[in-house]
């Protein structure tokens, strides 16, 4: 929100939910013609769409190793080329990424690019998981609580003092999702 991006498009894509036959698609955009089951006009990709504004790549370590070349050649010289196409065109998209696997296992084993890591590694913001974190657990319940009040149309959801207690005793195996869960549960 602080970025002289923040009135372009941010738009957000879960590498891991995509099918692996269709991230390349979605990402880059194909022309007519480009394969069955293709629209016949064509259709942008997600990295157009987002000109000018915010690419999110959550579950970038979930991207085939063939994408993740192709990714890597619009980090170098920010154009693209659709499916089916030989043209190229200038793209302006910031790009962020996210995972919760271990990149640099991942590159030991061969299965994410050395080169395409460092290229994104520009800047790492490392979250802790919530146990390791116990100071934010108040503050996180209390904004979860109150979504819920919103969501569920309930007043003034609260957690008493030794339920918070029991709450920091706790491990948090499912991290912030498990939490959020167990208060909508609760509420």
């Amino acid at each position: 929100r602080a970025s002289p991006r923040k009135d372009g498009p941010f738009i957000r894509v879960d590498c891991g939910a995509t099918p692996e036959t269709l991230i390349e698609s979605e990402l880059f955009g194909y022309e007519k013609g480009a394969f069955t089951g293709a629209r016949t006009e064509g259709k942008p990709g997600l990295l157009e769409l987002g000109e000018g504004g915010t690419l999110f790549l959550d579950e970038i370590g979930d991207l085939p190793l063939n994408v993740q070349v192709k990714l890597l050649r619009f980090l170098e010289d920010g154009q693209i080329t659709r499916l089916g196409s030989t043209e190229q065109r200038k793209v302006d998209v910031r790009i962020l990424a996210a995972t919760h696997r271990d990149l640099e296992a991942m590159i030991e084993n061969q299965e994410f690019r050395a080169d395409l890591y460092y290229r994104l590694r520009v800047l790492e913001i490392r979250i802790p998981p919530l146990r390791e974190r116990m100071q934010d657990l108040e503050p996180l319940a209390a904004h979860f609580l109150r979504e819920l009040e919103s969501n569920l149309g309930q007043k003034d959801l609260s957690l008493p003092d030794e339920t918070l207690a029991k709450m920091r005793q706790y491990d948090w195996p499912g991290n912030v999702r498990e939490l959020k869960n167990a208060l909508e549960r609760a509420a």
